[in-house]
């Protein structure tokens, strides 16, 4: 009985024989996670109105996922290495069910907030499984087929998130409203656990070292020291405890950094890896990556509540308006890696001026708008553009990146970027909501129109940054390694 509850442990030496059906099941799982990251962006009004939140708290709704996942995701892919993929997969799978319930039956903002934060640690518990067990599962061919695989679901689900989210929240099955987006998570996650204790088998590393867990924990207390003060300051009036805040956060941040390359090779897997970060090209890809995500969060945040609040909009028919940029990534990612290999940082830098332009005529569009109703067509040209650029400077990112990494750096590095992307997301949340939601009294229309030029700025700042960039990337890639 016990063998047929739980595979054997797969030694990497021969192909286990229910690999690609342990694949889809962890695919399903990771598509919870590539879901949420987007989907709650559409239903924000409709949470502030049903749970009476203050801006700050729908930021914070945005935030508190990112945060929690930024600040588990290293240590739990270590974890993963040392103690097992398949028990933190299905710990993983289950708390995220468990949150995303808590989430759904949220009184109160705070609650919603806690449980979001929650949700995105144990989202952080998951994912990194997923990658580690492709790479052991997977060899060759084989392997590029898997983290093919992840690349189409993951670009699948960012272009359905946002869709999905008005779908459900407009259709309010039995009557739950914003809560669909995360109650459909329960019966996902219970399906989920019981076909991973089936069918995915153990994997682990056996000369993985021991992670550093205390310093996770001085890394998350870092990261919402940071993000903090951006939330409240505005409301507050900038008060020195928020400046305070921020600067301890910064400096945690750097003593962390040191702390671990003085001990490093005492037995445990350091968080930030200090010889990664003297690369230059590795310094500034997650510069690129962090700027990336803190411009796209930020934006499709104040987005969505300009559409439905400002210009009366449904959240359906604003998911449908989001559409137009996904339709842009789709038609150049295809590409991008063949021309990353071949470009480089050309490729890269072209896919953030795109993404500058495409923003920019948005911005130019809303500027010619009134709080009236307004047309989708108008926004949609910029959103594609846009949208296109994404895929030419997401895509090849990693790879140009990690070219110029070492191969015993590499899968820290990666494990960086992802936790760059996150927190970049909760940044921007934090930082362009704060420049919204400080100008609604002018307006919505002008308070979007006040936070668009730090939407563009960013990745005109992006594109500067890849010039910096190595000049081309290896053509065999590892797979991705993040969300």
């Amino acid at each position: 009985m016990s063998a047929t509850l739980t595979p054997p442990p797969h030694t990497g030496t021969d192909p286990h024989p229910r690999r690609w059906a342990a694949a889809v099941v962890m695919m399903i799982a990771a598509l919870m996670d590539l879901l949420d990251t987007t989907i709650v962006n559409v239903a924000i009004p409709s949470i502030g109105r049903d749970l009476h939140a203050s801006t700050s708290e729908l930021q914070w709704t945005v935030s508190a996922y990112l945060l929690g996942f930024a600040a588990a995701l290293i240590v739990s892919g270590h974890l993963g290495d040392r103690l097992g993929r398949r028990t933190l997969f299905l710990a993983g799978t289950a708390g995220f069910g468990l949150a995303s319930l808590a989430c759904g039956l949220a009184q109160s903002p705070g609650q919603l907030i806690a449980a979001r934060a929650v949700q995105g640690v144990l989202a952080a518990v998951l994912m990194p499984q997923v990658i580690g067990s492709f790479r052991t599962l997977f060899q060759g061919k084989e392997r590029g087929a898997a983290f093919g695989m992840y690349g189409a679901v993951a670009g699948f689900a960012s272009a359905i998130g946002l869709l999905l989210g008005g779908l459900l929240t407009d259709a309010d099955l039995f009557g739950w409203g914003w809560r669909s987006v995360f109650l459909v998570n329960v019966p996902v996650a219970a399906a989920t656990l019981v076909a991973g204790a089936l069918l995915v088998p153990v994997t682990k590393e056996r000369s993985a070292r021991r992670p550093d867990v205390i310093g996770s924990l001085v890394l998350a207390g870092a990261l919402v020291a940071i993000v903090l003060p951006l939330v409240h300051g505005r409301e507050n009036g900038w008060p020195l405890w928020g400046w305070a805040c921020l600067t301890a956060g910064l400096l945690s941040v750097a003593a962390l950094a040191v702390f671990e390359a003085r001990r490093a090779g005492e037995g445990t897997v350091p968080l930030l890896p200090a010889r990664a970060f003297r690369l230059p090209a590795f310094s500034v890809g997650v510069l690129v990556q962090l700027l990336f995500s803190v411009g796209m969060q930020g934006f499709f945040l104040v987005f969505a509540v300009w559409l439905q609040a400002g210009q009366g909009y449904t959240p359906m028919q604003a998911g449908v308006v989001t559409v137009a940029f996904s339709v842009g990534g789709f038609l150049t990612a295809p590409a991008a890696d063949a021309l990353a290999v071949r470009y480089g940082r050309l490729v890269l830098g072209a896919g953030a001026l795109l993404m500058a332009a495409g923003f920019g005529w948005v911005w130019a569009a809303i500027g010619d708008a009134s709080d009236a109703h307004t047309g989708a067509w108008p926004l949609a040209p910029g959103l594609i553009v846009a949208g296109a650029g994404l895929g030419f400077l997401v895509v090849p990112l990693v790879n140009v990146v990690l070219s110029a990494v070492p191969a015993d750096l590499a899968g820290g590095a990666s494990g960086i970027f992802s936790t760059a992307q996150q927190f970049g997301g909760a940044l921007g949340a934090a930082a362009i909501g704060t420049v919204f939601f400080g100008h609604t009294d002018q307006g919505l229309t002008q308070a979007l129109d006040t936070a668009m030029p730090w939407v563009t700025g960013g990745f005109v700042l992006c594109a500067g940054l890849c010039a910096m960039l190595p000049r081309t990337a290896t053509s065999d890639p590892s797979g991705p390694s993040g969300t």
